[in-house]
């Protein structure tokens, strides 16, 4: 049925920040043969993305209107593509009709949230039946969390099989952020303390294999000449969730996270801002002044985004073995996370038989795996061991 439809890939939110610019990249990257249309909820904007796009191959008759309020439009986008993306957050308000509907016509699904409420609500709700239909239902396709998830899965390719292994990530990055993501963030502050008491209630399950994150600590990391402080990201949820679904991750998996830090003051300085932010976050007069610091519209130029770039740094023991590998790429929170996005519906648009056979509302690495790390390293998002 999927083989059918009208386009390969639609990208809904296409008139946001982040949504135009996985247009502009399909436009610039996506190959002539492969159909593929932008939706929103207006009509004129999406003629003005259009408009914006032409002279880079967009393609005819490339516009869906959708509104997620109107349940009938979602559903016919979905049932128009093999691929949905979508930019369009905070998920945890507006996401999930646009996953049940992706569910229900049979479509892949692709999303950039890092939200992990929203992320744990589709697994409960929808991935028996995405499973049982045969379909990919795949959030966290930006920075959070491919280069942390697709990261761990490249240094495990490099790892003796059979044995335990623990991988540490650290991360160093520069950048600015839009107002989309300003407002996820201080919702997520707001929402975390609920987030981790759901977390400690909910059912474990008990396997052959253990899988398990580090306990949480500022230290100092001599193999990296640097200070690591725990990041209470999703990345870390992404990254165990990938070893439980992935035999290779060993019988004995564990992973920490952490943002690297090369002067103590600096660290220091940090906590004490995070600190501040998530305790205003916890009241709703306070968090409703911090939402009105940024517009969700609003992003960063095109000039401040040249001079941003991320590094993750993977410390993996294993067997007496010690490695050290490394993701590196320019702009985290946009160039990269839009180009993330565009490649992954290219790989499940373009080389699905290539992918894990996996399905249901699963992870990048489990959901595209190797052949998605080779089409990032074709768009310039480096890979490397750095010692062995």
């Amino acid at each position: 049925m999927a083989s059918e439809r009208k386009y390969d890939i639609v990208i809904f939110g296409a008139t946001g920040f982040t949504g135009g610019l996985t247009a502009e990249y399909l436009a610039e990257h996506a190959p002539r043969e492969l159909t593929w249309a932008v939706a929103g909820r207006s009509e004129a904007k999406l003629r003005d993305v259009q408009q914006r796009l032409s002279s880079r191959a967009c393609p005819p008759d490339s516009i869906v209107v959708a509104d997620i309020s109107d349940e009938a439009s979602i559903r016919a986008m979905a049932r128009s593509t093999r691929v949905l993306t979508t930019t369009v957050g905070p998920f945890d308000e507006l996401g999930e009709p646009i996953v049940r509907a992706c569910v229900e016509e049979g479509t892949d699904y692709l999303d950039i949230t890092g939200e992990p409420q929203f992320v744990d609500r589709t697994i409960e709700r929808y991935d028996a039946e995405a499973r049982e239909r045969g379909v990919k239902i795949v959030s966290c396709c930006g920075f959070d969390s491919i280069p942390h998830d697709l990261g761990v899965l490249f240094t495990v390719e490099r790892l003796p099989r059979g044995v335990p292994l623990k991988i540490e990530g650290f991360v160093r990055s520069r950048g600015t952020f839009s107002g989309g993501t300003w407002h996820s963030a201080i919702r997520a502050f707001g929402q975390a303390r609920e987030y981790a008491r759901s977390r400690k209630k909910a059912p474990r399950q008990d396997g052959e294999r253990r899988v398990r994150g580090v306990r949480p600590a500022v230290h100092y990391e001599k193999e990296i000449g640097a200070w690591a402080c725990p990041l209470p990201t999703i990345d870390p949820q992404v990254v165990l969730r990938s070893a439980r679904l992935l035999d290779e991750y060993g019988p004995d998996f564990t992973y920490g996270h952490y943002v690297r830090v090369k002067r103590l003051p600096t660290l220091v300085a940090g906590v004490a801002a995070v600190g501040t932010l998530f305790a205003l976050a916890q009241l709703p007069p306070t968090r409703s002044l911090l939402l009105k610091v940024k517009d969700r519209g609003e992003g960063p130029s095109e000039e401040q985004r040249a001079r941003s770039w991320f590094r993750v740094t993977f410390l993996a023991r294993a067997g007496g073995r010690t490695l050290l590998t490394e993701v590196a790429g320019g702009d985290p929170g946009y160039t990269e996370t839009s180009k993330m996005l565009a490649e992954s519906a290219l790989c499940l648009a373009l080389e699905r038989e290539r992918t894990p056979e996996l399905t249901g509302v699963i992870t990048p690495a489990a959901a595209m795996g190797r052949p998605l790390i080779e089409r990032l390293e074709r768009a310039g998002i480096t890979f490397r061991v750095l010692r062995s």
